[in-house]
């Protein structure tokens, strides 16, 4: 399989190559540097030697914990401190090579190492490959809330492996399909018509449906933050790059909820869906697109509803979302298929039994 790009025109232009033969390709980008940083998490060990055989460099291996464990200020603390160890200059460079959280947190690292070192991206996962490694977007976890720390910093490349993608269990590939899915809702409706036809095969790890559905996600999300890499204040229908993030508010405080545990792509497919009923209750949209979000979601294998537990708690959480703006609640809805608006202060009791919809679901 050869290796096709997508280009990201952001302020420091790259390309997102997908294809497979990483450990082949991984040398050209890393040629000129003495020194190699490789954050990975432990289910990836047994691939580093395969992955940095090839690299005349040499090579520092920092194994940082699975999933959001990673994006703390402890672990950051403890990669500067390797780095330190290791003598590590501006003519080095970090790779990240694992799922969208050890990218969020190698790309935090290479941004503030020396205020700025290469990095090059290597997602093992779907939802790594089209979203997080994509984008320039880095950061860590605080205790108040999810990626309240970091900054952009756009990787030198970003190189999608999809023979990782096989070993993946088949609820990561759902959870991934989630924010595939999220880019059909914003932007390209034939996402969300090719995963109809086939849902087998687009949740099959590495078919050709699969990669046509990657390579959208990319495009779409390449396209928004070429035009809009720091997510400008976006103002009613005058939307940025705040477009993807459509059903992450309420998204990200269902993760903070429950510490966690849950999928990004799972906790999204909730968000997508309570937005969607928002937006419904606004007269924005209408029952079909309503009713699409909860068929495609549900064919997908993801969550459309949430227990009724706290809604106090998931609301307070949804005011520290990074869209807020003092005490406004901003939240991207759909005005239509592939069409998306910002709305600030919808009314509490839209928000509430938008909620409420989703524990009847």
């Amino acid at each position: 399989m050869t290796w096709e790009t997508v280009d990201v025109a952001a302020e420091r232009p790259y390309q997102v190559l997908v294809g497979r033969g990483a450990p082949a390709l991984l040398p050209q980008f890393l040629e000129d540097v003495a020194r190699v940083a490789i954050l990975y998490p432990p289910s990836l060990q047994s691939w580093v030697p395969e992955l940095t055989a090839g690299l005349e460099s040499e090579v520092l291996t920092i194994e940082v914990p699975d999933s959001e464990a990673a994006k703390t200020p402890a672990v950051l603390a403890q990669c500067w401190d390797r780095l330190a160890e290791a003598g590590f200059t501006r003519s080095d460079a970090i790779v990240g090579f694992g799922g969208g959280t050890t990218t969020d947190l190698a790309g935090f690292v290479a941004a503030t190492w020396l205020r700025g070192v290469r990095y090059v991206a290597l997602p093992t996962t779907l939802l790594g490959m089209v979203d997080a490694a994509v984008g320039g977007k880095t950061g860590v976890n605080l205790t108040a809330g999810k990626n309240l720390a970091g900054v952009f910093y756009e990787p030198y490349t970003v190189v999608c492996d999809l023979g990782y993608l096989s070993t993946l269990p088949i609820d990561d590939l759902r959870a991934g399909m989630g924010e595939v899915l999220k880019c059909g809702f914003i932007a390209d409706p034939r996402i969300l018509d090719a995963f109809a036809e086939d849902p087998a095969s687009a949740l099959q790890a590495g078919s050709d449906l699969q990669w046509e559905l990657i390579r959208r996600a990319i495009t779409v999300k390449a396209k928004v933050v070429s035009a809009d890499l720091r997510e400008r204040t976006s103002s009613g229908g005058d939307i940025g790059r705040e477009i993807l993030n459509y059903g992450h508010t309420f998204g990200h405080a269902v993760e903070q909820h429950e510490q966690y545990r849950r999928r990004h792509g799972e906790a999204v497919s909730i968000g997508m869906v309570f937005a969607a009923e928002v937006a419904h209750r606004l007269g924005m949209i209408d029952d079909d697109l309503l009713g699409r979000h909860r068929e495609v979601l549900r064919t997908a294998g993801l969550p459309v509803s949430y227990p009724g537990e706290d809604w106090a708690s998931l609301r307070a959480a949804m005011s520290l979302d990074k869209k807020t703006r003092g005490t406004t609640l901003r939240l991207v809805l759909l005005t239509g298929l592939g069409r998306a608006t910002i709305v600030a202060d919808a009314a509490e009791e839209v928000l509430a039994d938008s909620y409420n919809a989703l524990v009847e679901a």
